[in-house]
């Protein structure tokens, strides 16, 4: 058997080198060649770590240009020099950058505040460099990505006049021709933490709501588009029909009250009036009653039906204080947390005007919350754990998210049929349930298929360690998405084609911004792609949301049922501090059919076949009564009350000027109202 060379014997098999074991030729070329290798390693590019976007990134067709950020490991590359291949065996694009530092965006000088900072950049950010392709050369680089590759390799140099690189990094991206098709509609917030209040929703001073800002981005263009500002009122918590011609929102009324929503028709320019309001009121059908608060209410497929989240009999008695564990925090990054340990869910049916619960779903020894419909609006998805107390006896409150001190709560996903609102037996989700995890915020595709949810350990929303995932929606395994980043992945949404999914996370500040991943039909994502500028750098975005219209299908949003909220907050601020003399006029709601000022302080009285006289929360006064709030306007009777109406007072019972008390009876004219979430006394 032929003798194999070795090292041991002297030869080096590789290079072709035989010899004994004292033969010094292949000690000189190994050598040699190491002197090669390290004269060639001196001459290699230092590396450059490009950051965005990430390998693998796919763009809308429709997306304006991005901006490219990497950190170059060559401390001496001032000039770097951008190649684009492509795959179609054409010459690729060059372009020059002489590699601006990333800057901060405008600033909100309004948003600055005591308990909050200004955005600054991380220190990997501030060791970034940019390029922002024009817009003839991003065209070009879409156009010729399109399901394919273009990869992208950035070169640094010292100067112009050196040929040889310092440095070199290169990722592959690519352009989808799936389209975005849609505007995405959100809340513009600011964080500016308000005094931490046990129950109490409160993540703004009440004299901070006018900064808050509603907004519809056209991915195709640089800037959004204000569409409301400078209410005196909370709305959130926003949906819309699969068709594109129904919004839902939950908006609150007078003094905090969160047990109203709005239903209204998508325009472009579009007016909430008060026969748009709904009041949740009593499960039981009929719109009257004390229901303080309707939570994550969702508008059906065809905009014909709302499901909420309300508290049941039970939890009624023991007061909304006990349905809702609430921690407002000093720290601005994470300033609140919420989540309910108590309801049912209801259905509203908007030709018959009634709310009702939803067989089913309305079991009292647990909580359900976050229901979804299916895109059919056969079914409904939804979020359930066992119900109990929001705060322990004698238990100290959170201090910041994911504190020890919070109630902890895991929820897990079910099916159920909606079945006409007859309801049905309700399902747990395989993947989405029982994993030690708390399974929140379900979302299904449009064509049925996949449900991307949240999970993280305790709660729901904006939890730092919240992160998306996607199952089927019969059950199964349930996977990561790529898009996830570092820090706080939710309040997710499918575009109407089902192809992008848009969220928002804090990866790149406190200060929230909504991302961008592509979804292809087994359910794989992107990574993140940024929409940028959506709001000022000190300004957060808040519940991204499709909705199927086109880019100009909603110009501007007008609610004048609020004004008449305003004023009587404000009316009630002052009468409590005894400042009857100012009291301003209350103006009637637009869409009740009042007209001239009207006063909060009259009770509105209903008597009807064996029921007793009640006083309402809301009591406009009739027209022709110019006397500010005051206790002249018990001789007003109701005429009638119709779904989203304040009540309609019949004039005649006093006659102009008779009603000029001033409003020292404006607390004995109305009841005290229980404290629930969002609510003061």
């Amino acid at each position: 058997m032929p003798k194999r060379e070795s090292w041991r014997d002297g030869g080096c098999p590789w290079l072709g080198i035989t010899g004994t074991r004292n033969a010094p030729g292949w000690r000189i070329l190994v050598l040699s060649a190491v002197v090669a290798l390290l004269a060639l390693a001196a001459d290699q590019p230092a590396p450059i770590s490009i950051d965005y976007p990430e390998n693998g990134s796919i763009f809308p067709p429709e997306i304006v240009a991005p901006t490219f950020m990497w950190r170059d490991a060559s401390a001496a590359a001032r000039l770097w020099r951008i190649d684009i291949t492509f795959g179609d065996g054409l010459p690729g694009i060059r372009a020059v950058s002489r590699g601006e530092r990333l800057r901060i965006g405008e600033i909100d000088p309004r948003c600055v505040s005591d308990n909050n900072e200004p955005p600054k950049l991380t220190p990997q950010q501030a060791a970034s460099w940019t390029w922002k392709p024009d817009a003839q050369t991003w065209a070009a680089i879409k156009k010729r990505s399109v399901n394919r590759p273009a990869t992208v390799t950035i070169t640094g140099f010292p100067n112009e006049q050196t040929q040889q690189p310092f440095s070199r990094g290169s990722v592959t991206v690519q352009t989808s021709k799936d389209p975005v098709g849609a505007p995405i509609f959100y809340r513009d917030v600011p964080l500016m933490p308000s005094e931490t209040e046990k129950g109490i929703i409160k993540p703004l001073d009440q004299t901070r709501l006018p900064l808050i800002n509603w907004r519809l981005r056209n991915v195709g263009e640089s800037r959004s588009r204000l569409l409301l500002t400078g209410m005196y009122t909370c709305a959130n918590c926003h949906s819309f029909s699969l068709d594109g011609k129904t919004m839902g929102m939950d908006l609150d009324g007078p003094q905090n009250d969160k047990g109203m929503y709005t239903l209204v028709p998508i325009r472009q320019q579009m007016s909430i009036a008060n026969k748009d309001v709904i009041e949740w009121s009593t499960y039981e059908g009929k719109l009257t009653g004390d229901i303080r608060v309707g939570f994550m209410s969702q508008v059906s497929p065809d905009g014909q039906y709302v499901v909420t989240m309300i508290q049941g009999p039970g939890s009624r008695q023991q007061g909304s204080l006990n349905n809702f564990y609430t921690a407002n925090f000093k720290d601005y990054r994470f300033l609140q947390v919420f989540y309910p340990t108590r309801g049912i869910l209801a259905w509203y049916s908007r030709a018959t005007g009634t709310l009702q619960p939803l067989p089913g779903a309305d079991d009292q020894r647990y909580v359900h919350t976050n229901a979804v419909w299916s895109p059919d609006g056969k079914y409904l998805v939804f979020a359930r754990a066992e119900a109990r107390d929001a705060y322990s006896p004698g238990g100290k409150l959170a201090e910041r998210a994911n504190d020890p001190e919070e109630t902890q709560i895991q929820y897990d996903l079910y099916r159920i049929p909606f079945n006409g609102g007859k309801g049905g037996q309700p399902e747990r989700i395989l993947g989405a349930s029982e994993n030690g995890m708390s399974n929140t915020f379900p979302k299904v595709s449009p064509d049925g298929r996949w449900i991307i949810f949240v999970a993280c350990h305790n709660g729901e929303l904006m939890r730092p360690d919240g992160k998306l995932y996607i199952v089927p929606t019969a059950g199964g395994e349930a996977r990561l998405l790529r898009a996830n980043t570092p820090l706080m992945n939710s309040w997710h949404s499918f575009s109407p084609n089902g192809r992008w999914l848009v969220f928002s996370s804090k990866s790149r500040g406190p200060y929230t911004k909504m991302f961008l991943t592509h979804l292809d039909e087994e359910g794989n994502s992107s990574p993140a792609i940024l929409i940028d500028d959506a709001t000022a750098a000190n300004r957060a975005v808040n519940i991204p949301e499709f909705v199927n219209i086109p880019p100009d299908g909603l110009l501007k949003i007008d609610v004048p049922a609020t004004e008449f909220y305003r004023r009587y907050n404000v009316a009630w601020e002052l009468a409590g501090k005894g400042q009857y003399e100012v009291l301003p006029p209350l103006q009637c709601g637009v869409g009740t059919g009042g007209e001239g000022p009207v006063r909060g302080g009259h009770r509105r009285v209903e008597k009807g076949p064996g029921t007793q006289p009640r006083r309402s929360r809301y009591p406009p006064e009739p027209r022709g009564c110019p006397g500010q709030i005051g206790k002249a306007g018990r001789s007003h009777r109701r005429v009638s009350k119709g779904p989203g109406d304040h009540a309609r007072l019949r004039r005649g019972s006093l006659p102009p000027g008779e009603c000029a008390g001033r409003s020292r009876e404006i607390r004995r004219s109305h009841r005290t109202l229980p404290e629930g979430p969002g609510d003061q006394a």
